[in-house]
This record gives C-alpha cells, sequence and structure tokens, in this order.
C-alpha cells in the first residue's frame, strides 16, 4: 500500500520522480541548488537534523543551541516523528544501516 498525501497532484508525483532518478550526491546537491533557495535548503537540512537528534533522546533546549531551531520547529518534527507519515523515521532508519 503506497502513501498518498492530500497535497499529491502531477506536479508534486513529477518532483518525487525527479527525486527518485538521483544517481549521486552531486546530482542531489545539483538539483537542490536548483530548485531551491539556500534559505529553503538550510531550513530543510535543519529539520532533518532535528529530527535526527530527537530519534536519539536529545533535549529540546540541546537542539536549539545546536542546529538554532525554534522550539516551534523542534516541537513540529516531534510531532511529524510520532504521527506524521514515517517520512523521517524511514529516512533516519535507512540513513544509520548504510552507517
Amino acid at each position: 500500500m503506497s502513501f498518498a498525501p492530500h497535497w499529491k497532484d502531477e506536479n508534486t508525483d513529477y518532483l518525487v520522480e525527479a527525486l527518485l532518478c538521483l544517481e549521486n550526491q552531486d546530482d542531489a546537491y545539483r538539483l537542490l541548488d536548483d530548485l531551491c533557495t539556500i534559505s529553503e535548503i538550510k531550513a530543510l537540512a535543519q529539520r532533518l537534523q532535528v529530527a535526527r537528534m530527537l530519534s536519539q533522546d536529545v533535549t529540546y533546549n540541546t537542539i536549539a543551541a545546536s542546529t538554532g531551531a525554534s522550539t516551534a520547529t523542534i516541537s513540529r518534527v516531534k510531532r511529524c516523528l510520532h504521527y506524521g507519515a514515517d517520512g523521517y523515521q524511514r529516512v533516519l532508519q535507512r540513513l544509520e544501516e548504510e552507517k
């Protein structure tokens, strides 16, 4: 059974296909550079780092000090970790397995 978020449409399908066709880190950096602003890239990276730290039971204060994320961002990521679509957990688990 596949996941179908409420925002799924032809454009987002194409975006997901583009992400899936990336072959290496260089491809990913190039696409992100063309697709997003630096602020958007930094925000996405920050959220992923927050998710990683939350999954390691790091405290909010430590996460905020280490990443610069607001407590609102940390709370939102935590909510997604516990009640979201499991995207963070799946990626974090795969990244850990690759180590």
